[in-house]
């Protein structure tokens, strides 16, 4: 009767590793071992390197969202005038600024005049969308007022416009230039409204990181604002910001209830909820298709084993014949593949980590190669390929890399353990 031995014991490691160090007779079974290594190495470096760009891709759009725009926007609900037309616009705009400032969380609360308008420098023009609000506001929105992305002085904002970095490219503008602002409803006549053309300094240009916010966005002092749209002693909205924008559904009760009778929000989620659920949907569709090429992976294992066992037929029935149990030769070959998914899965982590820490370097290499223009701004909205590199995404794909590489190995491997010892030396 075979001799029962521990789980794992060191000479079924030293059989394994023997097995793996494959002759050049066994060429075929050493070339399985290497292409299921590269295999796993490149399938969960390509899982990592997906869930890093997903994870990077979202922070950055949530950051340029967040810092460039309201957090909540409360407005009115409207009323109808005489005139049958419906007046949106807030009058106590600053008592209703300070009574939401005291909601717990909210950090700011600024009022804001918005409008769009036709911007001329010279020959050019482009469609401008104006936003109306104080300096000491301005200043507040972390991606406008960041030093290192914008020209210009902020400080002189009262003195003139603040324009996005596309609006200055489309218009060929520089800080000093004076650009024309023209709106259709402008100066109200006896003989009706005629546009209104007002000239501006450009004092300062700002980079949101968003194109889209970039191409369009032009900021004007509050006062200048609501003369030019003809609101005067009313705005438009109430923009809010909040301490943990990613959690404010917390803040609406509060919020609601400050804004009176009339009073509605409008949260950041609101006006990006279907790009954020794009997004969610697309991560785990990417997240099944590429499990399913860790699965096609590490199915090389199977082949590999399989091919090892045929040609460890007679060491196998030499094997049983000196007492090992089945439980070992299913260990023995169980060790085989499953070294092969850990040293291809550690691989794979460290090639996906380098990737996520390194793609701004790597990004310009592979854009200075294809000549420039890899990445348009116009289309995908932000500047670069992002990526943020989480423990979590790590983790979730080691785990299944490991997982699917035990759970193949484990057929295999028992057809070893189960293989007759008469039957495996009869022929030889």
């Amino acid at each position: 009767m075979a001799k029962q031995t521990a789980p794992f014991a060191p000479f079924e490691w030293m059989i394994a590793w023997r097995y793996l160090r494959a002759r050049r007779a066994e060429g075929g079974v050493s070339t399985m071992t290497w292409i299921s290594l590269i295999g796993i190495t490149l399938a969960v470096f390509a899982l990592i390197a997906t869930l890093a760009v997903r994870s990077g891709f979202r922070a950055e759009f949530v950051d340029t969202i967040l810092g460039a725009n309201a957090h909540v926007t409360v407005y009115n609900i409207g009323e109808v005038t005489e005139t049958g037309s419906i007046n949106r616009t807030i009058s106590d705009y600053d008592a209703l600024a300070a009574s939401l400032a005291e909601v717990p969380g909210v950090v700011r609360t600024a009022p804001l005049v918005r409008g769009q308008v036709m911007a001329n420098l010279r020959s050019r023009n482009a469609g401008v969308q104006v936003f109306g609000m104080s300096a000491e506001n301005l200043a507040g929105l972390p991606r406008i007022a960041d030093p290192e992305t914008s020209q210009g002085d902020i400080a002189r904002f009262e003195q003139g416009v603040a324009i996005g970095s596309g609006v200055a490219q489309e218009l060929g503008a520089q800080v000093g230039d004076r650009i024309k602002l023209i709106s259709p409803n402008g100066v109200r006549t006896a003989l009706g409204t005629s546009p209104r053309i007002n000239a501006y300094e450009v004092t300062y240009i700002f980079s949101a990181g968003r194109y889209d916010i970039d191409r369009v966005r032009v900021y004007l002092p509050l006062a200048e604002a609501q003369s030019f749209f003809n609101r005067e002693g009313v705005v438009d909205e109430i923009e809010v910001m909040v301490d943990e924008p990613e959690s404010i559904d917390q803040y609406l009760p509060g919020l609601l209830q400050n804004a009176g009778e009339r009073g509605q929000v409008w949260t950041w989620k609101d006006a990006s909820g279907g790009f954020l659920r794009a997004l969610e949907v697309e991560d785990n569709i990417m997240f099944i298709i590429l499990s399913i090429l860790v699965l096609v992976a590490a199915m090389n294992i199977v082949s590999g084993l399989i091919m090892l066992v045929k040609n460890k037929g007679r060491d196998i029935g030499i094997l049983r014949t000196m007492g090992l149990t089945e439980g070992s030769v299913l260990r023995v070959f169980f060790i085989c593949g499953s070294f092969t998914g850990i040293i291809g899965t550690a691989m794979g982590v460290i090639l996906g980590c380098l990737f996520a820490i390194y793609i701004d370097p790597l990004f310009a290499l592979v854009n200075q190669i294809m000549g420039g223009g890899v990445w348009d701004p116009s289309i995908r909205g932000i500047y670069a390929l992002p990526a943020e590199l989480h423990l979590r995404d790590v983790l979730s794909a080691v785990a299944l890399s490991l997982g699917l590489s035990f759970v193949v190995t484990i057929f295999p491997a028992r057809r070893a353990a189960r293989m007759n010892p008469v039957e495996a030396l009869r022929y030889e």
